[in-house]
């Protein structure tokens, strides 16, 4: 993809999964990768793995939910490869005890809106100041299909993926003078490590019998969809939602 060589990009929540496969995705398309994460270790495996390959990667330790840390991430782009093209904020989580609107805990609507709302506008916060030194760049948000699905067993989740569509439009339209292009994409069922842990063999053969497709998603189908995004060959595409799902919602 065009105008990815040269580029430094940050990933949160890049130490498995869909940010892993992005981070190394960023890498082999010639970007300078910070590999933000909780799971340390896990994320200077995965920075280790692109060095490998050829590629200039770094693992910070991050807490998306803490300004300080948001900060720290960013600092250590400069410092590491002089500056922030590409913020990728892809944390997500805090989905235990998330039931219907009259039996979630207000506690569990707190973590879910901390990790999956509040960890998106302070990375925001950090990154955009980076960003317009340099002229511009791209902040990437990955929501999730359950934003518009209308789930019934689930309500925290959904509602806290929805505020990162207003985020990326409030940002689109905000600096989009200033050469900043914001954008979310909204996976499907993806196979990543973590998902499957949870996941029966059952469910999984339902889940693909009930999409229009040949199989379901890999962590990889994302992160061609994200780093399109951050290249030169999206460079139109400002303040959008995409649905990455292999068609399970067909969605203007």
């Amino acid at each position: 993809m065009r105008g990815l060589a040269g580029k430094v990009a940050i990933v949160a929540g890049g130490a498995r999964g869909i940010g892993a496969a992005t981070a190394r995705r960023l890498a082999e398309e010639g970007a300078s990768v910070v590999i933000g994460d909780l799971l340390v270790d896990q994320a200077q495996e995965t920075a280790a793995a692109i060095m490998a390959d050829g590629g200039q990667a770094i693992a910070v330790a991050l807490d998306g939910t803490n300004a300080e840390s948001q900060a720290a991430i960013v600092k250590a782009a400069r410092d590491a490869f002089g500056g922030l093209d590409i913020y990728i904020s892809n944390l997500a989580g805090g989905t235990d005890g998330d039931i219907d609107a009259l039996n979630c805990p207000v506690e569990v609507l707190d973590k879910s809106f901390a990790i999956n709302t509040k960890s998106h506008f302070l990375a925001t916060q950090a990154a955009l100041p980076a960003m317009l030194e340099r002229g511009g760049g791209a902040m990437l948000y990955t929501s999730s299909g359950a934003a518009t699905g209308g789930a019934p067993w689930q309500v925290a989740y959904p509602m806290t993926k929805n505020a990162i569509h207003a985020l990326a439009r409030h940002v689109a339209s905000r600096w989009g003078k200033q050469g900043i292009r914001a954008n979310a994409v909204c996976p499907g069922l993806v196979l990543t490590e973590a998902v499957k842990i949870h996941l029966t063999d059952e469910y999984v053969e339902k889940a693909q019998k009930g999409i229009p497709h040949t199989r379901l998603g890999q962590p990889e189908d994302l992160a061609a969809a994200l780093t399109f995004l951050a290249s030169d060959d999206g460079a139109w595409v400002n303040g959008q939602v995409w649905h990455v799902n292999g068609g399970a919602q067909m969605r203007d």
